[in-house]
């Protein structure tokens, strides 16, 4: 073999120091059959999370920055799920009540980030920012394209499950203490032997007037979406055979106003099995989009759209509705419209009671939705978001202890990604205190801890303030060097680090045009500090998400956030002279922490050079913590 490749290098004039290829001498002396197909690897890990959609994916951040050694299994090779390019649905939430209730934490991270570094709007460069923020976590491994396929459950816990990875042709046998199902169909759960529910309950069940007459198994259905592009000439199409024929009564109550992107209402599914009949409903839905597309180009209702042509089609629905996980809670309508505080809040919704039929495009004289706003956001409790069955097993996404009303809610992206960092977190808590998650719901002590943790990391939590007792700045002195009438210094510690619609602003401002803003925290004995936590302004009343539609952005702000302070500095008086700890030139994130070595110092200084874009300087909380 060594001869022949030295024959062949000879006869083409290359020196062995200039290899167009270069076969590993290990493959090239391996006879056929020596290779192992479907290896088996084995892993161990605290924690294993089933899903890697905008849940999961929050989930394992989480998780990963409480100190968990993370498992991320997504069966795809992005991350992002209905978010992704693959699927391309825009994360919404809260932000539909058009109040000041943007959800926070780890998904606002992600979309600052967005908006910061991908203005070309690229749904492929969106993909990897996720999949930066998740490998540059030293706690998880990512396992893309890797499919759950089986779950070992002991003494009503999961032990290990089994998944494939089909690039890689092995099987991973992984061991965790917990799990966390963020699949969206619940395959973990249904695996394991945890009681789930599907369809559609009657309204005597739990007397919700939103609800059917009768029970069912019928769900919302998946959807298909499409992008298309302007040309400088006519762009004829010609549909396939097989796509559906469409007419100008089929469009009654969908309205077709923009063909750059559609449609969410290109729906099919839900008189089927949403998960085993996934095949067909493709097809079929493809079926459907093209068909659409026939009647935009050639109904002649449209012929502004003449010069327009298909530029990306989908090939994976975006699923609304399957397996729903029976939890210690079931959430219900009264839940969504006549919101109580939980004790055991970890999250918060805001998105409209939206419920599709079943039928989808097979019943076009039918409306496509039934959508009941909201008044505001409502919380949503941890004995939601783990299995009654499954001691060792949570959820986080649309497959949560929900009833399908309460569903048509708690569904979409923004709010499962809540849930997921409050799992994560969870998760990571539980296993540092060694506690059960049934017990931290039921212990008022550690989950009123749990609620402070994740406030700390930038979850807001609906009528939660800051009472940690280790964050040394709520026992500081606050003076300013000038601040306005509504933003007075004092705000940085006053326990809420947003705009909370109770009309104060919860925050320090000064003007720039009256010199350099800084704060002073000064106390009467020295502290002990190497970590400063800061919390910004970036206009949280706003809807802030990557869509391939233009019309979504007419009322954002792409790039960093106006009201963001950019540059800064950070300062401690130690033996008597001001030390620099940080200086900070460019920032467009929320949440921002500086970490340094431990000091001695009665009196800490921020300044503020610069904003986005914006006559203030702004700034929610500081913090301060000597971290051990």
């Amino acid at each position: 073999m060594q001869s022949n490749r030295r024959n062949f290098i000879k006869s083409v004039g290359l020196s062995s120091g200039a290899l167009l290829f270069n076969v590993p001498n290990s493959m090239a002396s391996q006879e056929p059959g020596d290779i192992e197909v479907f290896k088996k690897v084995s892993y161990e890990t605290d924690v294993l999370i089933a899903g890697g959609g905008m849940s999961g994916l929050c989930a394992a951040i989480a998780a990963a920055r409480n100190g968990a050694k993370v498992i991320l299994l997504q069966n795809r090779s992005r991350l992002g799920g209905n978010a992704s390019s693959e699927i391309r649905m825009h994360i919404s939430g809260s932000s539909q009540l058009k109040q000041v209730w943007r959800e926070t934490g780890i998904l606002e991270e992600l979309v600052l980030t967005e908006a910061a570094e991908n203005p070309q709007r690229s749904y492929e460069i969106w993909d990897f920012i996720l999949y930066d923020k998740v490998v540059s976590e030293e706690n998880i491994t990512l396992l893309l394209d890797t499919a759950l396929i089986d779950a070992n459950v002991e003494n009503g816990e999961i032990s290990s499950i089994t998944a494939l990875c089909s690039p890689t042709e092995e099987i991973y046998e992984i061991k965790a203490k917990l799990f966390a199902d963020c699949t969206g169909d619940a395959t973990l759960a249904a695996k394991a032997g945890a009681t789930y529910m599907w369809g559609r309950e009657a309204k005597a069940k739990w007397n919700e007037s939103l609800a059917v007459d009768e029970e069912d198994n019928k769900t919302m259905g998946n959807s298909l979406l499409f992008m298309s592009q302007k040309h400088e000439k006519e762009m004829p199409y010609t549909p396939p055979s097989w796509a559906r024929k469409y007419t100008t009564k089929d469009f009654v109550h969908r309205k077709i106003t923009q063909w750059e992107y559609g449609y969410w209402w290109l729906e099919l599914g839900g008189m089927e099995d949403t998960i085993k009949d996934g095949q067909q409903n493709r097809h079929d839905l493809l079926s459907v989009l093209f068909g659409v597309w026939d009647y935009i180009k050639n109904s002649g209702n449209h012929p502004e759209a003449k010069n327009w042509a298909l530029s990306w089609v989908g090939m994976i629905p975006g699923k609304r509705e399957s397996r729903r996980v029976l939890g210690d809670y079931i959430m219900k309508q009264e839940d969504i419209q006549a919101p109580k505080m939980f004790s055991d809040r970890v999250a918060y919704g805001g998105w409209p009671l939206d419920d599709h039929p079943p039928g989808g495009m097979n019943t076009t004289g039918v409306v496509p939705y039934i959508s009941i706003p909201l008044k505001g956001p409502y919380s949503i409790p941890f004995r939601s978001l783990y299995s009654k069955d499954i001691s060792n097993l949570l959820l986080a996404g649309r497959n949560i202890s929900v009833s399908h009303v309460a569903l048509s809610s708690t569904r979409v992206m923004a709010t499962c990604a809540t849930m997921g960092q409050a799992i994560g977190t969870a998760m990571a808590y539980g296993l540092h205190h060694r506690i059960g998650m049934r017990e931290i719901a039921q212990q008022d002590k550690h989950m009123s801890r749990l609620q402070q943790l994740l406030l700390r990391q930038d979850q807001s939590l609906l009528g939660v303030v800051n009472t940690d007792e280790n964050d040394l700045a709520r026992k500081a002195s606050i003076k300013a060097s000038h601040e306005t009438q509504e933003g007075s210094a004092a705000a940085v510690i006053d326990g809420v680090n947003r705009n909370i619609g109770d009309g104060k602003t919860h925050q320090w401002q000064a003007e720039y045009s009256n010199g350099e803003p800084s704060l002073t925290l000064s106390w009467d004995q020295p502290i002990r500090l190497n970590l400063i936590q800061l919390t910004f302004d970036t206009g949280l009343h706003r809807f802030l998400r990557i869509s391939p539609e233009d019309s979504v952005y007419q009322n954002q702000e792409r790039g960093p956030q106006p009201e963001t302070v950019s540059d800064f500095s950070l300062e401690a008086r130690v033996g008597g002279d001001w030390q620099n700890l940080a200086a900070v030139n460019g920032n467009f994130l929320r949440l921002v922490t500086a970490t340094f070595d431990t000091i001695r110092t009665n009196e800490i200084r921020i300044k503020i050079s610069k904003s986005h874009n914006d006559t203030l300087a702004r700034l929610f909380e500081i913090r301060c913590y000597e971290e051990k």
